[in-house]
This record gives structure tokens, sequence and C-alpha cells, in this order.
């Protein structure tokens, strides 16, 4: 049985790799920052990624075959406001951890971002020059390059995705969901554009990736792009809900803090050519949001925090 070290098990995308992960089989360990789950079906450790230091011993003592490295400070209001602890995390750490992985011989996979690109243009492939926005862009593409130096086999995913979390309250498909469930008017951004995979897609295809033993720069994105507006007019048609209460608006009218790339469709083909198939598209994605919905997924994560 693989044993599989998630950092960040406490997030969107940890929480739902590691809970993909366990029904695939593997021996998951999770490291959160501060505060435990309760009543998860893995092993937990708390590791606070700003203690470089502790890093490389804290990875060996988890004795993982392969290690996801999904913990960031990922809200881009909060990076602006701590640049340096957001440096330590975002940039400083997945360097130290890729460079404990390659010691141990063992593969590393580096959670990276859209956001690396500036938004001017979109379709933008893994060939395409970077060139972030805002501090948690910055960090993020800093974290690419000090694994890629630590590590030459490793693989950087970079991804955006949606789902349900443990807080309720991590994703733009929550967003709209709990407004318009409540009946509450929101915003929809008609020139931010995205390519957006439901997280547990995102979550197959990070083990997939693992398996067929993947490495370098990838793209881990729906094949298909929207504009945030469109995404929500999409959730609430598929949940039934009233789409009129979505309003249409440019991003500058949305008196957001920290700066924003816009055009951030993204090419999948490289991803889609090493695993042999095509990736999820936003319809399928929402479906699965929806079913797991009713599964109750959302009740079962929030029962992590009780």
């Amino acid at each position: 049985m693989t044993r599989l070290l998630i950092t960040g098990v406490s997030g969107l995308l940890g929480i739902n790799l590691a809970l993909e992960a366990v029904q695939k089989g593997f021996d998951v360990v999770g490291w959160t920052n501060s505060h435990p789950l309760k009543n998860t079906p893995f092993q937990q450790e708390i590791v606070p990624l700003e203690n470089l230091e502790t890093l490389p011993a804290a990875m060996q003592n988890a004795r993982p075959d392969a290690v996801i490295h999904c913990a960031a400070i990922a809200n881009l209001d909060v990076a602006e406001q701590n640049p340096e602890l957001t440096d330590l995390v975002n940039a400083q750490a997945p360097g130290v951890l890729a460079q404990t992985a390659k010691e141990m011989g063992i593969p590393f996979v580096q959670i990276s971002t859209d956001a690396v690109f500036d938004g001017s243009r979109g379709n933008y492939s893994e060939e395409d020059s970077p060139n972030p926005r805002n501090t948690y862009a910055q960090s993020k593409l800093a974290g690419e390059k000090a694994v890629s130096q630590a590590y030459s086999e490793a693989l950087i995913a970079r991804v955006v995705f949606y789902g349900w979390s443990i807080n309720g309250k991590r994703s733009l498909a929550e967003f709209f969901f709990n407004n318009l469930n409540l009946g509450k008017r929101v915003n929809g951004f008609t020139d931010s554009i995205f390519s957006p995979l439901y997280v547990r897609d995102l979550a197959d295809l990070l083990l997939e990736a693992l398996s067929k033993n993947l490495n370098g720069t990838h793209h881990f994105f729906s094949r298909e792009s929207l504009s945030k507006y469109d995404f929500g007019v999409a959730v609430a048609k598929c949940f039934g809900l009233d789409e009129s209460l979505i309003t249409p608006v440019q991003t500058a009218e949305g008196s957001l803090v920290t700066e924003r790339s816009l055009n951030l469709s993204i090419n999948t083909v490289k991803l889609q050519n090493a695993l042999g198939h095509d990736l999820p598209g936003v319809n399928e994605g929402l479906e699965r949001l929806f079913n797991d919905y009713q599964k109750g997924l959302r009740q079962q994560l929030a029962a992590f925090l009780a």
C-alpha cells in the first residue's frame, strides 16, 4: 500500500484529495498547520510550514512513499498583507520539502496556480512565460522555481478548482450556492475567465499523474473555459436556484483589494496527451458537485470540525 503525505489536509483540495486517496486504497498521512480535524479516516500531524528547519525531519518521520504538497497561504488579501510569511510558506517551504523528497527518493507533487500568468491574453500553455500580478502569485511562482531547482523530477501541477470544503466557504461554487440558496443577490464577473476543475476530478487526475510518474510542469484544468458570471449561472441551473440574482459586472466594479489576472483560460493539451484521455468539462464537474451534495458530502466534511 502506498503511503501518501498530503500537506494542507484541512484545505479544500487537501481534504478532498485525502478522502479520494483513502477510497483508492492509499495509506494517507495529512499535515495541518495548527488545528487537527476530528474523526478522519487518515493519520494527521501538525506541521507549521513556516518553521523551515523542522520540515526535513517531519517528512522523514512521516515515512511517505510520495508527497502531494497542497498547503499554501491561498487567500490573496492575506498574502498581500503578510508578504514575509507568504514567502516562507509559499516560496521557501516547497523547496525544502522537494529537496527532502529527492533525498528520500520519492515522488513530489507541487500544487501551483493559474495566477502565475498575467491574464492579458489567455489560452496559456506550459511554454508561456509567467508574469504574476500580486504577492500570492509571485510567491507561488517562486515556489515552482524552488521545487524545480531542488528536484528536477518533481511534478508541478498548476490548478484552479472548486468544490465542497470543510467550513463551506472556500470555493466560488460555495459562494454562489450559499448566497443564492438564501435568496441573496451577488455579483458575477463577466471579464474574469478561468478553467475550473471540480476538486474531486482534480484529485483523481493528481493520483493518476502520480501513478504514471509524470514530472515537469503540467496544467490541471477543465478542458473548457468560462467567465465567473457564467460559472455562477451554471451553478444556479445545476441546483435549481434563481440565476437572476447574479448581477453581471466587470471586475473593476467589484471593489477587490488585491489585483487579479483577468483572462486565465488555460491550454491542457500537454496533460491530456500525457494521460491519454480528455480532461473533464465544466458541466461534468458541476454534475459531480451536485451528486456529491446529494450524497451528503457537505455534512461529512463539516463533521470533521465538530
